[in-house]
């Protein structure tokens, strides 16, 4: 007993003699990636995938273990094609986890380094829609007219467009009553806001997966969750028997807004801070800097 584990305090300490700066980097990198792949799985569907998983490599030991020819056969051809069909099996989990990092801050930071700081115009133009969105939002909850409007934000929504009509207009809340009239032809489907312009409408959304939610929410908020939870977008519903107003972020939903809550919650979602613009692209910013600097000194 003594001797096994002198032996293994020994083996620690070789292991030791040679563990590197770089290796710590390694462990650490590594932990953060599991850590993170764990934290994006729980409570989702990719949860029960992994304890099936599990079983089957459980399975395969066991027939390993007791010489259980077929079985193992079986299990060494289902292995040959494990890559290929975790990559279809997981296809909806690997997406959305790699749209969660281009979201992090990392991938908000490289974004920055990729366009400019957000122009004044461009901010105004934003503005204008929030406000335009708020009054139309008002005017439905006093009508009950359905509603289901979505801001994109970084995460673009090509091919949620793509189902939809390209409007590509001015926001104004005539425009949007008109979207949402009952008997407009696209007032069924959802109108995506981009940069500030209504973009398009009578697009058709996803619906939620998580079984959990009230069953007092009907499909537009399905929907809403839906797309809020596939992307970064904020989205805006009105209720068709209610009236009642709410917001749709990250998989989660709000409701009962006022005028006055909803204009406030969409300038927090969607004007950025000024500290945001500044530390979007500090590389470009303080080249900018040396160039003023060495201008003003010539």
């Amino acid at each position: 007993m003594w001797d096994a584990v002198v032996s293994a305090y020994n083996t620690f300490m070789a292991v030791m003699m040679t563990f590197r700066t770089s290796d710590v980097l390694d462990i650490l990198i590594v932990s953060f990636v599991i850590y993170n792949l764990i934290k994006i799985m729980r409570e989702t569907r990719a949860e029960q995938l992994v304890k099936g998983i599990i079983i089957i490599l459980i399975a395969f030991a066991v027939s390993e273990m007791f010489n259980l020819k077929m079985l193992n056969k079986i299990f060494t051809s289902f292995f040959q094609f494990s890559v290929l069909a975790v990559l279809i099996v997981f296809q909806p989990e690997l997406r959305s986890a790699l749209e969660h990092i281009g979201r992090s801050k990392v991938g908000k930071y490289w974004a920055g380094l990729a366009s400019s700081n957000v122009e004044e115009d461009k901010i105004k133009q934003i503005h204008k829609c929030i406000n335009c969105v708020v009054d139309a939002a008002n005017s439905f909850q006093k009508s009950k007219t359905g509603a289901l409007i979505v801001f994109e934000k970084q995460t673009k929504l090509g091919d949620i467009i793509d189902t939809g009509t390209i409007i590509d207009a001015e926001p104004s809340e005539q425009m949007i009553g008109n979207i949402f009239f009952n008997k407009a032809p696209l007032h069924d489907g959802a109108m995506v806001v981009r940069d500030g312009k209504i973009h398009a409408a009578g697009c058709i959304l996803p619906l939620t997966k998580n079984n959990n939610i009230s069953a007092e929410l009907g499909t537009r908020h399905r929907a809403a969750l839906g797309i809020s939870e596939n992307s970064d977008a904020i989205v805006v519903v009105v209720s068709e028997e209610t009236g009642n107003i709410s917001i749709a972020k990250n998989g989660v939903i709000t409701r009962n807004y006022t005028r006055e809550s909803l204009s406030t919650a969409l300038e927090e979602e969607l004007i950025p801070k000024d500290n945001e613009k500044s530390d979007r692209i500090p590389i470009l910013a303080g080249m900018m800097k040396g160039k003023k600097n060495e201008q003003n000194k010539t």
